[in-house]
């Protein structure tokens, strides 16, 4: 994955000061502002993670809110607030996926024009959606920091009002409305795991969860090659990332919010980070065991418990954050998951290059169970004496136990 440069992320454009203080009260008010907006999600039992913690994890659905994420909350408030002059003037907003679909949402039940501006690549799906939900879309730019900056020079042209993805405290209060359906589900709950990005959603769950149990422990998830948020912590203040790479897009933020950074300092107990091996290892067995489709970033949680089960007080909520995943990288990440579960494994062999020697090899194969996926022939190597060929082949296995025992029952190597 290719690693890119960052720019500082810009942080909120702010016209008027913003009024709402990021309290419980603020965070109740907006949950019945909510009441007929956004679904009170699933919470889930999980009988597979929990027996991997050896304590009960519960898998909180936000990828079954309205617009496949939780950020029709934040957006919903943000935009239900802004005065009627502010309102007249439209708003504009800048994401690859999930915000720009929770704006363009809001905007279209509060009767406000939207403008969204979207990386030039974004997934075509999450591009049509934003269409379909009234939103006027514009693509620019190769990477969210140059669509940002797009975004935010427009609304200084227009008037139009900036709406920051997670940077403002309507946005955090409408968030952190998930923390109190996460104390009304299961009040029982030691922990949660919330994917974090910008700060947004930890911060709001973070309060509203701290300021009635503050003996349940809330924790930030970052995907470990875009993680802003520990060395941000250790300074004391945001810090800017250099570059990131991660398949997590929803959660490749670059500097925590300054506002977030606040109550994240203030209200959460940890931040930790996972690979992106185990972010798709997640979310291919969330598909497999769960029957939920999460994208890379909203299985940041699940992530986090099969990488130290013991690590997590139960019970254990991880936040699903949300299920927005476009269908190729879908494919991309089924193949790294199970590959990071060892379910695939590549075979290198020599073999006579005679009628018949391939598929002699081929059925000692069959007899371990394992799945032939590809085969290809290399007749050109130098190493290679006349009469032999290399054979290539991809096979796929039950997982890392299985793996091995094919090899053992061959007598090769993973390189063959």
């Amino acid at each position: 994955m290719t690693r890119r440069p960052l720019n500082p992320m810009p942080q909120a454009l702010h016209w008027e000061k913003a009024m709402t203080e990021i309290t419980l009260a603020a965070i109740k008010q907006a949950a019945a502002e909510l009441a007929d907006v956004a679904i009170t999600t699933p919470m889930e039992q999980t009988r597979w993670l929990s027996a991997i913690e050896q304590g009960q994890v519960l898998l909180k659905c936000e990828n079954l809110q309205r617009t496949g994420s939780f950020k029709i909350r934040g957006a919903f408030i943000r935009l239900s607030r802004l005065t009627a002059v502010e309102r007249s003037r439209g708003v504009v907003a800048a994401s690859a996926g999930n915000h720009a679909q929770g704006v363009a949402l809001a905007a279209s039940m509060l009767d406000i024009s939207s403008t969204v501006f979207m990386p030039e690549g974004a997934p075509i799906p999450k591009y049509n959606a934003t269409l379909g939900y009234g939103a006027e879309v514009h693509l620019h730019g190769t990477d969210l920091t140059q669509t940002l900056q797009a975004a935010m020079e427009y609304a200084e042209r227009t008037g139009a009002v900036f709406i920051h993805p997670f940077d403002h405290a309507d946005v955090i209060v409408g968030q952190g409305t998930l923390g109190l359906e996460i104390l009304a589900q299961a009040p029982e709950t030691a922990t949660v795991l919330v994917p974090t990005g910008g700060g947004g959603l930890l911060a709001g769950v973070a309060v509203a969860i701290k300021s009635q149990r503050p003996d349940i422990k809330v924790i930030g998830v970052q995907a470990e090659a875009a993680a802003a948020w520990p060395k941000s912590i250790a300074q004391g203040h945001p810090v800017q990332l250099p570059a990131m790479a991660t398949l997590a897009d929803g959660i490749a933020v670059g500097r925590p919010g300054d506002l977030c950074f606040e109550q994240v300092q203030r209200h959460v107990d940890d931040i930790v980070t996972v690979s992106d091996d185990l972010i798709a290892r997640a979310s291919v067995q969330l598909m497999e065991r769960a029957k939920m489709v999460v994208e890379p970033a909203g299985a940041a949680g699940v992530a986090a418990v099969l990488d130290d089960p013991r690590r997590f007080s139960t019970p254990t909520v991880c936040v699903l954050s949300g299920g927005n995943i476009d269908p190729l990288l879908m494919g991309k990440m089924i193949r790294q998951g199970m590959s990071a579960s060892g379910r695939y494994l590549h075979l290198r062999v020599r073999i006579p290059d005679v009628p018949g020697g391939l598929a002699r090899w081929l059925a000692e194969l069959a007899t371990t169970g394992a799945n032939v996926l590809e085969v290809s022939h290399d007749r050109t190597s130098n190493s290679l004496r006349v009469g032999e060929v290399d054979v290539s082949i991809h096979v796929e296995t039950r997982g890392s136990e299985h793996s091995q025992a094919v090899l053992d029952h061959l007598g090769l190597d993973q390189s063959g």
